[in-house]
């Protein structure tokens, strides 16, 4: 295949190189009259350096064939490799559409369970009303159930008011020149709650007869002793010299707050003094309790018969007795019963429904309800997160009388999120608005004063560990002489309601944790906790 193109290059040069030298050879055959043996020799000389460059011509012609062999495999190996280089990329243009697939089927994937999400948050939702309405449902039957024993209690005071009306009347037929004022009595009973505590204003309790004794224990929700207290008491004198050690060995009263309970009435008539307070029964302190913001306690209160007599002399460890743990839960108790004390136990003092919301001063919200809270709340636009406070304690009387309640407590039962920072400011505005000027001043001098502890949502109440010695002297005190009331009855007319310039805490003694007796240990307790 190379021969070719090699004998016509020579011949090209053979030709090129005859043509240019014959005119040379004719020049000098011309001129200088040179033999043609001559001219034959030179060209024979010509002739084989002719032949010398065309070997020479030769193997460079070879060499630049060998090259371009070399240039036409290395051309091959190139075109292999972009040959596979081609299919690389048709498999990568293959394998990456394959991805793209895959990515489209976990995106729908995705979506399918963004759509399942929705759709369980929303069973979850529902679910939680279907547990709310459960549980309000469940409060109602309560309500219902202790609306029935109201009523039987009723019907029985009304029952033996009945009886002491028929006695009374004999008495002032029989009586008539020295008893003129009987009729006005007579209907001054049927306006009292306690047809007893009547009766013991015209015959010493120390003088009642065993019946009428049984019949007062009825009255007052102690009717699971009157079977004991029949075979036992012979008269009123009896309960009014027995012992607390008497009482639980004689008619089995081993439940502290009844004991409790039974002594504070015997004390009443042993002093000839009516308290406002002894006209509200248990069943009354159990609605309060809901107006408080503390329903989660009615059983025990119920099951303890505390009533408001009770309330004024609740200790620390009563409140801990009927499962009160919390300090927070405390000092709503505390400031609840002061709000009753303010109102000389008006048992109508909390105020429900909500008014102009405008138009509210400190001596109007001290006096408001748990839902009256929530509504103010539904007010500012915080709808959302108002039915939060439902057990939390919170009502008007906590949130003006305590110094160390502040915004950030009710940001906190409210579970408003820290990083809520806007909300938070929205409600610590319209808090600071609610509680007036003077209030706010005095909750912020408590919070920069020194050795100040916040008030916390987890804060526990934790009884003192009392020597034997001291349990003996505890076991001998009477019930005036019990210490550590939750709410001292020595306590006036708060400035903050009078709109005396004075400081809205000063004369709360024991209410507000900084000023009460007690306090030492409600905040040791909380620190420990």
């Amino acid at each position: 295949m190379s021969l070719r193109p090699v004998s016509l290059s020579s011949l090209l040069i053979v030709n090129i190189t005859l043509t240019t030298c014959e005119p040379q050879i004719n020049v000098q055959g011309s001129g200088n009259g040179e033999s043609y043996q001559e001219r034959l020799s030179r060209l024979e000389g010509d002739k084989e350096s002719l032949v010398l460059q065309v070997g020479v011509l030769t193997d460079q012609v070879e060499a630049q064939g060998e090259k371009i062999r070399h240039l036409e495999n290395s051309l091959g190996e190139y075109q292999h490799k972009l040959n596979s280089t081609e299919e690389m990329l048709q498999q990568e243009l293959l394998n990456r559409s394959s991805l793209e697939s895959q990515k489209l089927g976990l995106m729908e994937e995705v979506s399918c369970l963004k759509l399942k999400l929705g759709n369980m948050e929303e069973k979850h939702i529902k679910s939680a009303e279907r547990q709310h309405k459960a549980e309000n449902l469940l409060q109602e039957l309560k309500m219902l159930k202790h609306r029935i024993e109201e009523l039987e209690q009723e019907k029985m005071q009304y029952e033996q008011k009945l009886k002491v009306t028929q006695v009374l009347q004999h008495k002032c037929d029989c009586e008539s020149q020295r008893h003129t004022f009987c009729p006005k009595v007579v209907v001054h009973i049927f306006q009292s709650n306690s047809c007893c505590d009547q009766l013991c204003a015209y015959t010493p309790f120390s003088m009642w007869t065993t019946e009428q004794v049984c019949g007062w224990l009825e009255d007052t929700g102690m009717g699971q002793y009157v079977s004991l207290a029949r075979q036992w008491v012979d008269s009123g004198q009896t309960l009014l010299s027995a012992t607390p050690q008497e009482l639980e060995k004689e008619i089995c009263i081993k439940h502290p707050l009844h004991r409790k309970k039974l002594q504070l009435a015997l004390r009443a008539f042993s002093n000839k003094t009516m308290e406002k307070s002894s006209e509200l029964d248990h069943i009354w302190v159990t609605r309060w309790l809901d107006d408080v913001g503390l329903p989660q306690y009615k059983d025990q209160f119920y099951e303890s018969k505390v009533d408001g007599r009770m309330l004024q002399y609740l200790t620390v460890n009563d409140l801990l007795f009927l499962k009160v743990t919390s300090q927070l839960h405390h000092l709503s108790i505390k400031c609840a019963i002061h709000v009753l004390h303010v109102n000389k136990f008006n048992p109508n003092c909390l105020r429900r429904r909500p008014g102009d919301e405008n138009k509210t001063s400190p001596s109007e919200v001290v006096q408001w309800s748990n839902h009256r809270v929530m509504e103010w709340l539904r007010s500012v636009d915080l709808a959302e997160y108002a039915p939060n406070l439902r057990g939390s304690g919170v009502h008007g009387g906590l949130i003006i009388l305590e110094p160390r309640f502040q915004s950030e407590t009710l940001a906190m039962l409210l579970n408003i999120p820290p990083q809520k920072t806007l909300l938070r400011r929205h409600l610590a505005t319209n808090f600071n608005s609610l509680v007036g000027p003077q209030a706010q001043q005095e909750k912020q001098e408590f919070a920069n004063a020194s050795g100040h502890a916040p008030l916390t949502t987890t804060a526990k109440v934790r009884p003192k560990k009392l020597g034997f010695t001291h349990f003996r002297q505890l076991r001998k005190l009477r019930v005036d002489e019990s210490a550590d009331y939750i709410c001292p009855m020595d306590t006036g007319t708060p400035p903050a309601l009078t709109g005396t310039p004075q400081g809205t805490y000063g004369s709360f003694r024991g209410i507000s944790p900084n000023l009460a007796r007690d306090s030492d240990r409600l905040e040791n307790a909380g620190s420990k906790n």
